[in-house]
């Protein structure tokens, strides 16, 4: 595989500008402009095609419909929301839509009394919905915050061993239940994002969006040619396949200390890759996470994100 000469982990090294990169920077931000103010409008069209009292007739419809003159047998007012256990779960800031059905098949969670096994059930507002003995309900506003997590912090809402967790830095920002997106092990630090709103926890975490994260590792030695070339070419793990979609040098000089981008959510899966080729991974620290950085942000402390950053991440790899 023929090696690309432009180092895409700029940060990391010395920032070249000239007119090409400032052009092609240029043009890939209207191009995603473009694609976010298409899904945006999309959205839109879909929500004004649905709305009853609008002209012309949306699928399904008639002409009283359209006119807004409801028969007695079509009620203005729409029917409580109904909602997958799972998702109910994730909107009371339980955990991730897939890592909560995992917690409802293994039992922990009742229903109007009853323990209930399938994710898939649908629950009214007014059921009653009991995990871990505390009554939930879902949340009526969305947290969002981004934390550069140091090290020796576990990477959930509780710990049984008692270790220390993400929430007890975070903890005072809110007195929502949120919960991680995605995982950093222990020992790795970076870029993580809280938050009580399971569609864009769904949204992040899903394997088929490919959302994209950007560590900087540092090697307890230089990484060879040949295993660069490995690397990027895919090795096979316990697990199956795995491959950097990007890696560079952070530092020519030192070839210890690397950039490399990946969009599998994999437990450990830079660790491991890594590890298979005989290299031990000194320090991991994850740089970007779906276009969220740590910039400005010291280790251990948060920030809240703006309603930008917010429109992007539910935007972020529909694109693709």
């Amino acid at each position: 595989m023929k090696k690309s000469t432009t180092n895409p982990f700029t940060k990391f090294g010395v920032k070249k500008s000239n007119a090409a990169i400032k052009e092609q920077f240029r043009q890939e931000k209207r191009k995603a402009k473009k694609e976010r103010e298409a899904f945006f409008e999309q959205k839109k069209a879909a929500a004004r095609a649905t709305r009853p009292g609008q002209r012309g007739v949306a699928a399904g419809n008639s002409a009283a419909d359209v006119k807004g003159n409801f028969p007695k047998s079509h009620p203005v007012t729409a029917p409580p929301e109904r909602m997958t256990l799972n998702k109910y779960l994730a909107h009371a800031g339980v955990a991730a839509r897939r890592e909560a059905a995992l917690l409802i098949k293994k039992g922990m969670v009742k229903v109007n009394g009853v323990v209930m096994l399938e994710p898939g059930c649908r629950v009214a507002p007014q059921d009653v919905v009991i995990f871990n003995g505390k009554k939930l309900s879902p949340a009526r506003s969305f947290v969002y915050i981004l934390l550069n997590k140091p090290k020796d912090y576990i990477t959930t809402t509780d710990d049984p061993q008692g270790r220390k967790t993400v929430l007890d830095i975070v903890g005072q920002a809110t007195t929502d239940r949120i919960y991680p997106v995605g995982r950093l092990d222990r020992n790795t630090a970076g870029v993580l994002l809280l938050t009580n709103d399971g569609e864009l926890a769904q949204h992040l975490t899903h394997p088929k969006h490919q959302i994209k994260k950007i560590y900087q590792a540092t090697l307890d030695k230089p990484l060879e040619k040949k295993d660069f070339d490995k690397l990027l070419q895919g090795i096979v793990l316990e697990d199956g396949p795995a491959a950097a979609d990007v890696l560079a040098y952070a530092d020519m000089k030192d070839k210890t200390q690397v950039g490399i981008e990946i969009h599998s959510g994999r437990n450990r899966i830079v660790r491991r890759m890594f590890e298979h080729l005989g290299y031990d991974v000194k320090n991991l620290d994850r740089v970007v996470f779906a276009g969220l950085t740590k910039k400005n942000v010291p280790r251990g402390k948060w920030r809240f994100l703006s309603e930008k950053e917010v429109r992007d991440l539910k935007h972020f790899g529909k694109g693709k």
